[in-house]
């Protein structure tokens, strides 16, 4: 999901514009999570992006989305981009770190 939310809109209020945009991007995240994983992969991982502008944006992490959103509301922003890519990952196994044992 590459795009550009407008917050400017003469019968809506800004902060319901927030909140649509909230929904839209949760109802993307669900929808990628559903889709089947490629042979080998474990689970599906989201590249972020926000900025006002598509070149001012910078790399966020997934759970930071929606305090963006509303630092965009208190901001009082008439539009900000906002890039979700999903990506499929292979979990990466623990090293196990072996400790002293309690009884000697």
């Amino acid at each position: 999901m590459k795009k550009i939310f407008s917050l400017t809109d003469p019968k809506r209020n800004p902060a319901r514009m927030i909140d649509a945009a909230k929904y839209e991007v949760r109802k993307y995240l669900k929808r990628e999570q559903k889709k089947a994983l490629p042979e080998g992969f474990d689970y599906w991982d989201f590249d972020c992006r926000y900025g006002q502008t598509e070149e001012e944006a910078e790399t966020i992490h997934v759970s930071t989305i929606n305090k963006c959103l509303d630092q965009a509301e208190e901001q009082n922003l008439e539009s900000f981009y906002l890039e979700i890519l999903a990506r499929p990952v292979k979990r990466k196994k623990k090293p196990i770190h072996w400790e002293k044992p309690l009884f000697e």
